[in-house]
């Protein structure tokens, strides 16, 4: 599992982004959030920490089983 930190989140739009720790960017859904994190998604804001697991799909990495650290 990566860790990182909120880099931009779209309550409206339910999407953001995620930039782990090594350095790399990944998208993620707002379905793409733990059970946890659905319930404190209007809480999100640039700077939580998170922990991730990654998949890859059409348009690239990106971040699913997203849940605070």
């Amino acid at each position: 599992m990566k860790t990182g930190v909120i880099r931009h989140y779209d309550s409206a739009k339910k999407f953001g982004f995620i930039r782990s720790d090594d350095g790399d960017d990944y998208f993620f859904h707002g379905g793409s959030l733990s059970p946890k994190m659905k319930r404190i998604a209007g809480l999100l804001r640039e700077g939580f920490r998170v922990k991730f697991d990654t998949d890859f799909d059409m348009k690239g990495d990106k971040a699913v089983n997203v849940q605070p650290e």
